[in-house]
This record gives C-alpha cells, sequence and structure tokens, in this order.
C-alpha cells in the first residue's frame, strides 16, 4: 500500500509540475498586446464621406502649432497646380478593387526616445514615417511588401485638402489614427486593409536588439554626423545603429582611405551620398524587415522566442481584431519562409515641385495596373 501511495503521489506531482509548466509556458508565449480599435465600417464611411471634418482635435492642433515638420503645415498648392495633379496623376481614386489577399498594414511612427533625440533631434507629434503593406495571396501565399513614401500626395477624405499621406495618420471626427490612414490607402490603391500593427522609433530598437541584432551589408562605408557609421561590407547592427541608417536623409559615403590622427580624430574625405530620399529611406525598411523575418529561422528555444514576443508586446500597438492567437501564428509561420521570395515594391510615384519648393510624391500610374505589370496580381 505504501508503494501504491509512493506511486501515485510520484505522479501526482509530476502532473501538477506539468500543469505549472504548461500554464508559465502560455503566460511567456501569449503576450498581452495593447490593442486599438479598428472598425470596418468607420473605414467605410471615411471612405465615402459620411464622416467629414474641417476642425483638428486638440491633440493635433498642439502637433500642428509645435510642429515645424511640413506634414502638420498647409501645403502652398496653386489652383493650376491642383489641376495640372488631378488631371495628370492618378491621386484621387482607385481604378479597381484589388482582392484575394490578406492585408496586413505595418505602421511606424516618429516618436523618439532620449537616446534618439540624442543623435536625431527632437521632433514633435507623431507621423507615420513607414507605412508598409504586408499583402500575402490566399491562393498561393506569395508574400508581397508593398511601401506608401511618408510624402505621398492624397486627398485628406476628412478635409478635402490634398496632402502627405503620412499627415493622415492622425485622430479626428472621422476615426482614429490607423483607420483614417487604412481609407487613404484603399482610397489610393483599392485595397482593403485587414489588420494594422503600429510601433515607434523606440520599440524598433527594442525589436532589432531583441534578436541581438540584424545585418546590413553596404557597398560604400557611410556615415551620417554621430548618428551612424557603416564600413563597406556586412556587419551587426544594434538596434540605435538600424534605425539611424534606416531614417538618415544626409548620408555622407567615404572617398578613399579611412584616415584617423593621433587623437582619434577622423580626418577622412566624406561626401553626400547621392540620390538619398523618401525613396532611399523606403528601400532600407523593406531590407530591414525582410532581414527580420529571417532571424526568425534562427529560433531554436523557447527562451529566443520569449525575447522577441516581450519586445513586440511592448512596442506593438495591434488592432482588436487580429486575435493573439492568429498574431502567433503569423509570426510562427515565418520560420521556414524564403526571403528571396518576398516581392518588394514602392507604389509607382513622381516628384512635384509646390509653389514654396518643397516636393512631394505622387501617384504616376493606378496601383491595379502597377501591381500587374510587377506580376503581382493577374490581368
Amino acid at each position: 500500500m505504501d508503494n501504491i501511495k509512493k506511486y501515485l503521489n510520484k505522479y501526482t506531482y509530476l502532473l501538477i509540475g506539468l500543469i505549472v509548466l504548461i500554464i508559465t509556458s502560455i503566460y511567456i508565449i501569449i503576450p498581452n498586446f495593447q490593442t486599438e480599435e479598428f472598425s470596418q465600417e468607420v473605414i467605410e464611411n471615411i471612405i465615402e464621406g459620411v464622416t467629414t471634418t474641417s476642425i483638428q482635435n486638440s491633440e493635433q492642433e498642439i502637433q500642428s502649432e509645435e510642429s515645424s515638420n511640413p506634414s502638420f503645415e498647409e501645403l502652398e498648392i496653386s489652383i493650376e497646380q491642383t489641376n495640372e495633379i488631378t488631371k495628370n496623376f492618378n491621386v484621387f481614386t482607385a481604378s479597381e478593387d484589388i482582392k484575394g489577399f490578406d492585408t496586413y498594414l505595418l505602421i511606424g511612427s516618429d516618436e523618439r526616445s532620449e537616446e534618439i533625440i540624442n543623435t536625431r533631434g527632437k521632433v514633435f507629434g507623431k507621423r507615420a514615417d513607414v507605412i508598409i503593406l504586408g499583402m500575402v495571396n490566399q491562393t498561393t501565399k506569395e508574400t508581397t511588401l508593398l511601401s506608401f513614401p511618408r510624402d505621398l500626395l492624397v486627398v485628406n477624405l476628412c478635409t478635402n485638402k490634398l496632402e502627405r499621406i503620412n499627415g493622415t495618420f492622425t485622430k479626428n471626427d472621422c476615426g482614429n489614427s490607423a483607420e483614417n490612414l487604412a481609407a487613404h490607402i484603399y482610397k489610393i490603391s483599392g485595397i482593403k486593409v485587414n489588420h494594422f500593427a503600429s510601433f515607434d522609433f523606440e520599440g524598433f530598437e527594442t525589436i532589432i536588439d531583441s534578436v541581438g541584432g540584424i545585418e546590413i551589408c553596404v557597398d560604400k562605408t557611410q556615415r551620417e554626423g554621430y548618428s551612424f557609421e557603416l564600413q563597406e561590407g556586412c556587419q551587426n547592427t544594434n538596434g540605435l545603429t538600424t534605425l539611424n541608417w534606416v531614417v538618415s536623409r544626409s548620408t555622407e559615403v567615404l572617398v578613399g582611405e579611412k584616415t584617423v590622427d593621433s587623437e582619434g580624430n577622423d580626418n577622412s574625405e566624406w561626401k553626400p551620398m547621392a540620390g538619398v530620399s523618401d525613396l532611399t529611406r523606403i528601400k532600407r525598411q523593406q531590407y530591414v524587415v525582410v532581414q527580420l523575418i529571417n532571424e526568425l529561422k534562427s529560433f531554436d528555444s523557447l527562451n529566443e522566442v520569449n525575447n522577441l514576443i516581450k519586445a513586440l508586446e511592448n512596442t506593438f500597438i495591434i488592432d482588436e481584431n487580429l486575435t493573439i492567437n492568429k498574431a502567433a501564428e503569423l509570426l510562427w509561420s515565418f520560420r521556414d519562409f524564403d526571403i528571396t521570395k518576398v516581392n518588394k515594391i514602392t507604389t509607382p510615384t513622381d516628384y512635384l515641385t509646390l509653389q514654396d519648393g518643397r516636393q512631394v510624391l505622387v501617384l504616376n500610374q493606378s496601383l491595379y495596373n502597377f501591381l500587374i505589370k510587377e506580376s503581382i496580381i493577374d490581368s
């Protein structure tokens, strides 16, 4: 009898241990993401013009007063120029609806931590600096990253004024920030956004650091002030360096050999990198997203998965319709993903110079025709 009791006690303790392990694993694996409302009905109303406003809310007014960024300023566009845009560019309405994809909108805002402020300066407000639409073909499972430049000109569906698309990422009487941005993406592309996830620059750093940094390869040694310096070739970079490289607008390249004096001062010759623009930043954003996806292949322990999930939990805001199970399933599915098969494209645009000398981007063809040319959809 004593042996039976010992036998039962042994397996009782084992069962209790397994239950504790399962509960602990669930606690570790399933994160407590901050969620935000993402109503398809609200988005439809914005698209149809059911809800419009010409008055900014108090939060946006504060941002407008404090920010020197053109995204929150009135764009100086003459009547003649407006007519030209209307006539020559497809900036208003998509030519066709694009269906057959599960879509995930990734939004990066440029709210900055103190460390980032020290290297890149301070900004006020909250703007969509990264706008990437992940499109997963429901039949072939082929994945496309479609980027929208922050300087892309659109008609604000709430005010009927021309402005940059990143300026639509704001809460007002029409909807919240993500709903407004999703409505404008649908209006110009015909692509319905199913889900969204947003993060800020500080969170971007945390995600990169949680996977031990990512590999960045460049064909020339380059830098921007004291914010970063990348050597020719490949190197592993932490979150702060990666972020500063991604958002750099004043990148310089090394001329000749690097020289440093006895006191450690850089006496090398540097020159501005040619062709750096909003489109350059988009290529870097896509590069980093793909590198992060590639990092998932190396996950072979619960602890490694836990580090990333905790980073995501403390970083991302996701829509209330994107369940934790769905998010976890999507994340885990990328472990065996062939990154060479990811289509990385950007909306087709031309530069347009405004009256005050600033430049914006305008679509130069319908996204429906563009995606056909890129073999993303069938004609």
